[in-house]
């Protein structure tokens, strides 16, 4: 009898031992949103070999780090899917291995960004240099849209129709699928629709992937009507939704205030409609009354370069905060910001925080105050609220930390 009780009081204190959870990172009382879980309350958020392993409230265990997260809100990792990262010395390839390009892992995580997806600043011909140089030696995860212009974006070869070649960018897109999400057509200037229906062609023949257009640049303008409706597919992204520059017809009638129906009409047949801040490519002009029509992004980036970061844009996180401030609810921010974008590029493996996921996740503040956010017209809305991170995960390892919140702060 004594040894029979011996080994039930051993079973069970091996059954506790198995049954104690041992995490590497425990995200404690946190306002946890996550869209496309449904997920928009308090909660813990447990990490273990860097995957999100548990999601719900007053998780017990223990953790190599503690994130005390009271107060904050906890999402998954930014996506922002128009970026230029392809840097360079080249001094005359602007956003091809030149100078306006700008190493991601500077810029991403202290805005809670654990994902790029660079905006066509390789093509076909420069997408293995940029692969090398860049995306294999970032701590951020970085995507890519291709140029259909070979050369990729590199000033005035953007305008030789003869290196925009659908099959050989189609080859490359196949070849580096994991890498690649779609294709990209921009700054083209002549009054011709060759750049967009060869990216569309390049865009069935690898896997139907998507599209991304900076459109405009030709005298007139060519019709976005025609562009939406006869050009593009559904899945198809239009970036620089907001912008207001000459050579580009704009979302918003001048005459009327109010979005064009055939935009409208747009969104309802599948185009997705993009921010991409960028330098001059945003004004509240634009962004205003579409904001007073319910008319708000599909996705929130930033079309970020050494152009824009210094400017009206700055950040993601800046830039989120303006569409806070236009009525945009603080979800909704997050969804345009995460499972959105994944979803646009068609990984949707990425922007949640499902358990199994690859634990990318950002902790944000809203910092209270008087902020006064401008476009490059000079245009300015005043906000009382600012988003603000304090603190990123990627890939189940915290890379940064604005004031210590992780306990310990370092693993030694």
């Amino acid at each position: 009898m004594k040894k029979i009780l011996v080994l039930i009081l051993t079973a069970l204190c091996l059954g506790n031992a198995v049954s104690a959870q041992t995490y590497s990172i425990l995200i404690k009382d946190g306002h946890v949103i996550d869209p496309k879980n449904n997920i928009d309350e308090v909660m813990d958020v447990a990490i273990a070999d860097g995957k999100i392993v548990k999601v719900a409230k007053n998780i017990s265990g223990t953790a190599k780090q503690t994130v005390d997260a009271k107060g904050l809100y906890v999402t998954p990792g930014l996506i922002d899917i128009h970026s230029h990262n392809f840097f360079g010395t080249a001094p005359d390839h602007q956003y091809e291995n030149g100078n306006l390009a700008l190493p991601p892992d500077g810029f991403t995580f202290r805005n809670g960004v654990t994902t790029v997806v660079d905006a066509g600043s390789s093509g076909w011909r420069t997408f293995t240099t940029f692969k090398e140089q860049t995306i294999d030696q970032s701590q951020t995860r970085v995507l890519a849209f291709l140029n259909i212009v070979g050369e990729g974006m590199r000033g005035g070869y953007e305008q030789n129709l003869n290196d925009m070649d659908t099959r050989m960018s189609a080859l490359m897109a196949k070849r580096f699928k994991n890498y690649i999400v779609g294709f990209k057509v921009a700054h083209y200037e002549g009054h011709d629709w060759s750049p967009v229906d060869r990216a569309v062609a390049a865009g069935k023949e690898a896997g139907n992937i998507p599209v991304m257009i900076d459109f405009g640049g030709s005298q007139p303008p060519l019709p976005i009507e025609e562009l939406f409706m006869q050009h593009l597919r559904p899945g198809d992204i239009f970036t620089h939704c907001f912008a207001q520059i000459n050579g580009r017809e704009y979302i918003v009638d001048q005459q009327t205030q109010k979005v064009k129906p055939f935009v409208l009409e747009a969104r309802k047949r599948g185009i997705y409609f993009d921010v991409g801040y960028g330098g001059i490519s945003f004004a509240f002009s634009q962004a205003i009354p579409a904001a007073k029509e319910g008319f708000f992004p599909s996705s929130i980036s930033t079309d970020i370069h050494t152009g824009s970061m210094n400017n009206a844009m700055k950040d993601m996180l800046t830039t989120m905060s303006k569409f806070l401030a236009l009525g945009m609810d603080l979800k909704s921010v997050i969804k345009a910001s995460t499972s959105n974008p994944a979803m646009e590029i068609k990984h949707e493996e990425l922007g949640n925080l499902s358990v199994g996921a690859e634990a990318d996740v950002a902790v944000l503040n809203i910092r209270k105050g008087k902020f006064g956010l401008f476009d490059y017209t000079g245009r300015k809305v005043e906000t009382d609220k600012k988003l603000e991170c304090e603190l990123t995960i990627r890939a189940g390892k915290i890379v940064y930390d604005l004031n210590g919140i992780a306990n310990p702060i370092a693993i030694r």
